[in-house]
């Protein structure tokens, strides 16, 4: 049955005209992925290239995420990766919150349909959009796993796009940082798995 409603959510994605995104997107991103997982990454909205190819992190940050992922052994087949937004804003401006609003239904549709253990948030949007605006600072509650409800727990991770535009590797750095969130991830999915 789930299968059923996810494939109607991502076609409802796909005719999507709720908000003027709609008329703007060259394509709309529902995600992609295993639709079986434990393990969910949720962005914040899809750019140029996603919004020219339909797929979901594709663009610099995707080839950066699926590296990252990589190094723990993860395989994008292996999870499910969406965004919050399912059409690109416009110049990748911030989403506004009547268009996160409009795609609500969609993003926790597919949540409830995976039924994932937990998730990824890249960035401070899906972080807030998932655990409320008054969370926090992401570099300060990254790496942390919260409470979702009673059966997902989310990490928020830097985006890989911030990762781009702060390369460093040093001890410290965002990347050096982000390396031991998504071993903590890693760790946690073995555990699934079992």
């Amino acid at each position: 049955m789930s299968g059923d409603k996810f494939d109607k959510i991502c076609s409802a994605i796909l005719s999507c005209q709720k908000c003027p995104l709609g008329k703007t997107r060259t394509r709309a991103v529902p995600g992609e992925g295993d639709k079986k997982t434990a393990l969910m990454f949720i962005g914040e909205a899809p750019g140029a290239d996603e919004d020219a190819q339909g797929r979901p992190f594709v663009g610099r940050a995707g080839q950066l995420l699926t590296k990252i992922l990589e190094s723990v052994q993860i395989s994008r087949d292996e999870v499910y990766i969406t965004n919050i937004l399912k059409c690109r804003p416009p110049n990748n401006r911030t989403p506004l919150p009547e268009e996160m609003e409009a795609c609500r239904d969609y993003v926790l549709g597919q949540i409830e349909c995976i039924k994932p253990k937990f998730i990824g948030a890249l960035g401070s949007v899906p972080t807030k959009f998932l655990l409320g605006d008054g969370i926090g600072n992401i570099s300060k509650i990254r790496g942390n796993w919260f409470d979702f409800n009673e059966n997902i727990k989310v990490m928020p991770l830097f985006h890989p796009s911030y990762l781009l535009r702060n390369p460093s590797k040093e001890p410290g750095s965002p990347k050096h940082q982000m390396w031991g969130d998504i071993k903590k991830i890693k760790q946690a999915f073995v555990e699934a798995s079992k």
